[in-house]
């Protein structure tokens, strides 16, 4: 299908690997032109990888999204080869390494970090874009939140209030953004093989007794089948193309929901 994004201009945040790279291709894909960013120093490697097989341009921007002058900067030079942003994702993430339950086996020092990169590094990316989406006067807003904050995960609740939090901004924003045109809505994936996914294992792994420990694949087919109810693992591409689609104007009438794609773990 298409989705009528060639020519449009994406900013992807966190978009070196995992499910932010899998969004990146699929824009790429559908032609638009599109900024990577990441704090990952392959990101440049990744934007030459892709562009070499997109009808857009793509260019890849080192930014920490937890340093408001990086976020500037990388605004300021996305701008600069644009011209402005019809299309903003933010898939940046990370948990704080350690298995937090009970919670008060997390000192509250381990929270600031997580919350930064998941939450606040999301405000400071869309404030930094904010101008430039309202004056295309047109497209989409997208930020990667989780099963986890739908349901209070006791995995790591540093993560699961952080991604909470994202999806109340996500309705926070598409209210403020609907007289503009733009849309902005959250996608919540479940159990994906990405890094971040495999660091929550390592942190349960470590928490248990030798006797209790089970292998990654162990671990994610246990979880999957207790709490999954169409019993797989779901991909990154899966929630890349829900992405673009959101973009589209397919979507246009959809504003201010989380979508799941979780294989039914969260049936609201």
């Amino acid at each position: 299908m298409d989705l009528q994004l060639a020519g449009d201009n994406a900013v992807i945040v966190g978009a070196a690997q995992g499910i932010g790279h899998a969004i990146a291709t699929a824009f790429a894909a559908e032609g638009a032109n599109v900024a990577l960013w990441d704090i990952h120093p392959s990101i440049g490697d990744v934007a030459a990888e892709l562009d070499g097989g997109s009808a857009g341009s793509v260019s890849g921007q080192l930014v920490d999204v937890t340093d408001a002058k990086a976020v500037e900067r990388g605004a300021a030079e996305a701008l600069s080869q644009c011209g402005q942003v019809h299309h903003l994702v933010y898939a940046a993430g990370a948990g704080s390494g350690k298995h937090g339950f009970p919670f008060w086996k997390l000192d509250p020092d381990d929270w600031p970090r997580v919350l930064d990169v998941n939450l606040v590094g999301a405000v400071r990316v869309v404030h930094a874009l904010v101008q430039s989406l309202i004056d295309a006067g047109r497209g989409s807003v997208l930020l990667i939140s989780s099963v986890a904050g739908q349901v209070g995960s006791q995995t790591d609740p540093p993560y699961s209030a952080a991604k909470a939090g994202l999806i109340n901004f996500t309705q926070c924003a598409a209210r403020d953004f609907a007289g503009y045109g733009i849309r902005v809505n959250s996608i919540a994936p479940g159990m994906i093989k990405t890094a971040l996914n495999k660091s929550v294992w390592e942190a349960w792994h470590a928490s248990q007794d030798p006797s209790e420990q089970l292998d990654y694949e162990e671990w994610a087919e246990e979880k999957i089948r207790s709490v999954v109810p169409l019993g797989r693992w779901q991909k990154a591409e899966d929630v890349a193309q829900m992405a673009v689609m959101l973009a589209s104007e397919q979507s246009c009438n959809i504003t201010g929901q989380t979508i799941n794609i979780d294989g039914g773990q969260v049936m609201h």
